[in-house]
Parts: structure tokens; sequence; C-alpha cells
């Protein structure tokens, strides 16, 4: 019997200690973005050999520690390193090839020349600041810029990953695969692309000062509520016109419960109302096709102890969760538009 239970310990032990496995761990975090196989998706593809073999453990842990603030990839703040080493090392088994060893060598340039150089060789995919490519992933038919959308380069995160070397390697030699071609081939000298680094590494101070004016615009309420001084269906009446002067169809008019209970026995006091500007939908689900967890759209009224609440989410802070800039835009003018049909309905 004590045999069994030293057994048992041992075994329980073991398991407890194993590595953790980096294809579950992939599976969970980071497939439903860069695809089960690492082709990609809403996120760039992870798979390419021209992409693995031309960046570090060192580079791959960081990205998905620190994410890209404001670009849809978020930091996985939550993941020990052994679970980092972990979907590094799948990553890996994507490639036949080891990977290259770090390198921090500080390159040294003219931030000046790299500017006006950048401005005339990379701008056209990397964005005028090195803000980035319009839309997101590969493609979900949708419309797009490139094939593969170009990285922001004045991001926080990108740049607190990537090396100079890295920066040097990747402009001198191209990304077989994406539209990255080698700028060497282009026509830059290798003083050249020394410059581009550097004004690319010049654009750090900037990227942290947009990265910490995300994290203070993060503490939006995640709902947006609003008291009624009328009744539930003047108000759920008021709703209506309101949205038809915003330009928006009214889709339906439901019981909030509707379908979780017995048909009938809906609580009536509870009404929620969905429409949609499908112009404006399109446009969203073009920056960014996770909008459709919150488009179209819906605003609730209920009335409860003789009081009628408005209620709806805040598209602010689903912006912020998102973690997409140019989803912001569309985030904030929903925002706009909820708050002047909660008014309209309520005054």
């Amino acid at each position: 019997m004590r045999i069994i239970a030293f057994l048992f310990i041992v075994l329980f032990s073991v398991n407890a200690f194993a590595a953790p496995s980096g294809d579950e761990l992939y599976a969970r975090h980071c497939s439903a973005c860069h695809g089960n196989d690492g082709k990609g998706g809403v996120g760039v593809p992870l798979a390419l050999p021209s992409f693995l073999n031309g960046v570090s453990d060192e580079y791959l842990k960081k990205t998905i520690r620190q994410g890209r603030p404001g670009r849809i990839m978020p930091a996985f703040n939550v993941l020990s390193d052994a679970q980092l080493a972990a979907i590094v090392r799948h990553l890996r088994s994507w490639s036949d090839k080891p990977a290259p060893a770090e390198d921090s060598s500080v390159i040294q340039g003219d931030a000046e020349k790299g500017k006006k150089l950048f401005a005339r060789y990379c701008a056209q995919c990397h964005g005028d600041d090195g803000s980035g490519g319009k839309g997101t992933g590969v493609t979900f038919s949708r419309k797009r810029d490139l094939p593969i959308i170009a990285p922001a380069l004045n991001n926080a995160g990108f740049l607190a990953s990537a090396s100079d070397v890295m920066l040097r390697d990747t402009i001198t030699f191209g990304r077989e695969g994406t539209p990255m071609t080698s700028m060497l081939v282009a026509g830059l000298s290798e003083t050249d692309i020394d410059d581009v680094v550097s004004y690319i590494r010049s654009l750090e101070e900037s990227a942290k000062k947009s990265k910490d004016i995300l994290h203070e615009n993060g503490s939006e309420s995640p709902v947006i509520i609003v008291d009624s001084p009328y009744g539930l269906e003047e108000t759920v009446a008021n709703l209506k016109q309101a949205i038809t002067d915003q330009n928006f169809t009214l889709i339906r008019t439901d019981y909030l419960d509707h379908g979780l209970v017995e048909e009938g026995k809906e609580n009536k006091k509870q009404v929620a109302l969905h429409f949609c500007n499908f112009g404006f939908l399109f446009k969203a689900l073009s920056v960014d096709p996770r909008v459709g967890m919150f488009l179209p759209c819906r605003v609730t009224v209920i009335e409860k102890d003789g009081k009628v609440r408005v209620s709806t989410i805040n598209p602010k802070r689903l912006g912020k969760l998102f973690n997409n800039h140019e989803l912001d835009e569309y985030c904030d003018e929903m925002f706009e538009v909820y708050s002047t049909l909660l008014e309209d309905a309520t005054l």
C-alpha cells in the first residue's frame, strides 16, 4: 500500500512540474488571430520562414509579453516565463533552422537623413510617421492596402522588442513572402540603412507617450446609463424616433429575455431595441472584424420600482479592450451616437 501511495505522489509531482505544452498554449492564446498553423488571419502570419529565421527567441518573448499597444496584439502579462518559452518553442517547430542569436549592438546612424530616406522608401507601406498599414491581418475578404499588413514601427511594444541589428537585417534583406523587399536591392547603401534604423529608433520617445495615453484612457465605464423621466412605453417610442433621426435602421424591438424563457412569459418591463447603420457597420468591420461583438447596436430600457432606466454598452471601453488605434475613432463616434440617442429619448 505504501509503495502505491509513493508512486502516486511521484506521478503527481511529475505532472505538477511538467513543462507547459506550447501547442496547447498557442491554441488557447494565439491561434484565434494567427491561425492554427501560423499562416495568419486577423493577426500576421508567424510560420513564414523569412520571419522565423530573422527574429530571435528574445524578440518573440518580448513581443508576446509586451504586445503592440494600439495595434490589436494584446500584452500577455499573465503568462509565466516557462509558458512564454513553451509558445516560442512551438513557433520554432515550424522552421528547420535554429533561432538567430540576439544581438543588442547599437546602430549608429544619422536619424535626420534616415527620416528623409524613410519618407521615400518606407512610408508608402509603414505610414508617414511609422504608424503601420491600415486594416488587420492578412485578409478576410476586406479591403486592404497590402496582402500582409505592414507593422507599426512607431509602436512602444515593437521598439522594445526589436533590436537595432534585427531592424537593420530586415531592411537589408527584406522578408520573402511579404511585400517587404530588400532595401539594399532597392538602392539604399549600408550607411543609408543605418540612418533609417536610427530614425526608427528615434521614434521610441513618442511611442512611449502614446502607450501612456492608452493606459490613462483605459478607465472608461463599461456601460452608459441614463434615467428617463417618462414611462416605459413613451421612452421606447422616444428611442425609436431618435434612432431614425440619427439615420439608423431599427431592426427589431424585443423583450430582453426573449428566447431565454418560455414564450409569453418574458418580462414586459425589460425591452431591447436593435438597430444599425449598415454603412457604418461595413466600415467598422473593415477596420476590425471584432466589432461584430457589439454591432449592430442595442439599447435596453428597464422599468423597476416605478423608475425607467436606459442603458447601452460603452464603445469607448470596448475600443480600449480591442487595442486598435484605428478602431478607436469608430468607437468614439459610436459613443457620441449612443449618448445623443439616450439624451434625445430622455429629455
